[in-house]
C-alpha cells in the first residue's frame, strides 16, 4: 500500500521479488486480479512458480522466450514483440492455470492473472491475430487491442486489453462502473490499469519520455467510496475495486497507454458497464464526428 492511497501506486511502489509491480490478493481488498511488471536485462529471468492462476503474458516494450510447463511436457514460446507499446499489438501468451513458466529476453514485460482451478488451452495468439478496435470519435477517439476478452480468447475469469490514446485525447469515457451484478446490464469486475506515456511519435520538444504523463479519475458509487485524482506516468499502476472510472486523458504533447486487466466473482465473464447518468449523454455527440485520424498506432514502417 502507498501511504496515502490504497488504490494508486506510482512506479515501483508495489516492487517485490524482483519484479517492479506485483498486485495480488497480498493487498488489503483486493481479491480477483493480479499484475506483475518485470524489466529484463540479457541473462535475466523472471518465475512464475505457482498453479491456480491464469495469466496472459505481454511484452510491452522488447521480445521475450517463455518456458512453460504442464503436465510434466516443457514448451518453449517465442514472443516476437515491439518496440514500445505505441507500435501496435504484440505477440501474448496465455498460460493454463495449471501452467508454471519462466520469462527470459530483454526489455519490459507484464503479466496479467487471475486465480482459476479451471483448465484452458494455453495458446499463442500473434500480434497479427489481435483484433484492433478505434473506438469513440474526435477527441474522445481510441486504440483499443482486444487479445484477452472472451470474443477473442478462451480463459475462465481474466478480461485483459490495452488502450492507446493519443495526445489530447480522452478515453475511459464517458465515467463508467462495473461493480454491480445485473444480469444482461452490469458485471462486478476489479479492474487494473498499469499506464505508460511518451512523447508523442513525431518527438514533439520533450526534454525527456520521463516527461510525459496523463491524468486518470475514479469517483464513488454505490458499491463504495474511491476518490482518485491523478497524474500519471510510465509505470503507475491504479486499481479499482469500484466506483465511477474516468476519463483517463493523454495531455499535449504525450500519448497515453494503459493495460486493463479484470476479473470479478460473477458466473458469467463478461464486462457490461454502467455509464454515469450525468455523462452518458456524451456518447451519442460522437454520432457524425470521424475517428482521430492519428489512428492506428502501427509497428514501425507498417503500412
Amino acid at each position: 500500500m502507498t501511504a496515502n492511497d490504497p488504490w494508486f501506486h506510482p512506479r515501483g511502489a508495489l516492487g517485490r521479488d524482483g519484479w517492479e509491480s506485483v498486485v495480488d490478493e497480498a493487498l488489503p481488498g483486493w481479491a480477483h486480479t493480479g499484475l506483475r511488471v518485470g524489466v529484463l536485462a540479457d541473462g535475466e529471468s523472471l518465475a512464475l512458480a505457482e498453479s491456480g492462476v491464469e495469466r496472459i503474458v505481454v511484452p510491452l516494450a522488447g521480445s521475450f522466450t517463455v518456458t512453460h510447463t504442464e503436465g510434466g511436457a516443457t514448451t518453449e514460446t517465442t514472443l516476437a514483440g515491439r518496440t514500445s507499446v505505441f507500435h501496435g499489438p504484440t505477440d501474448v501468451l496465455y498460460l493454463s492455470c495449471a501452467a508454471t513458466a519462466v520469462i527470459r529476453g530483454t526489455g519490459r514485460v507484464a503479466v496479467a492473472s487471475a486465480p482459476t482451478t479451471v483448465v484452458h488451452p494455453t495458446r499463442h495468439l500473434r500480434a497479427d491475430e489481435t483484433p484492433v478496435e478505434l473506438r469513440g470519435a474526435g477527441r474522445s477517439s481510441r486504440q483499443v487491442h482486444n487479445f484477452g476478452t472472451p470474443a477473442t480468447l478462451d480463459a475462465e475469469r481474466l478480461i485483459v486489453c490495452e488502450v492507446l490514446t493519443p495526445a489530447e485525447n480522452w478515453s475511459s469515457y464517458p465515467p463508467h462502473k462495473h461493480d454491480a451484478h445485473v444480469p444482461g446490464r452490469e458485471s462486478r469486475l476489479e479492474e487494473i490499469y498499469y499506464f505508460e506515456a511518451a512523447p508523442t511519435r513525431d518527438g514533439g520538444r520533450a526534454a525527456s519520455a520521463d516527461a510525459a504523463f496523463g491524468m486518470f479519475a475514479t469517483y464513488s458509487s454505490d458499491a463504495g467510496d474511491i476518490d482518485v485524482s491523478a497524474m500519471v506516468r510510465t509505470g503507475d499502476v491504479a486499481l479499482v475495486p469500484y466506483g465511477y472510472h474516468g476519463p483517463a486523458v493523454a495531455a499535449p504533447g504525450y500519448d497515453l497507454y494503459y493495460l486493463n486487466v479484470m476479473a470479478g466473482p460473477d458466473p458469467e465473464r463478461s464486462w457490461l458497464i454502467t455509464d454515469d447518468p450525468a455523462h452518458a449523454w456524451v456518447r451519442d455527440s460522437w454520432s457524425g464526428q470521424d475517428i482521430d485520424p492519428r489512428l492506428p498506432y502501427r509497428a514501425e514502417g507498417a503500412q
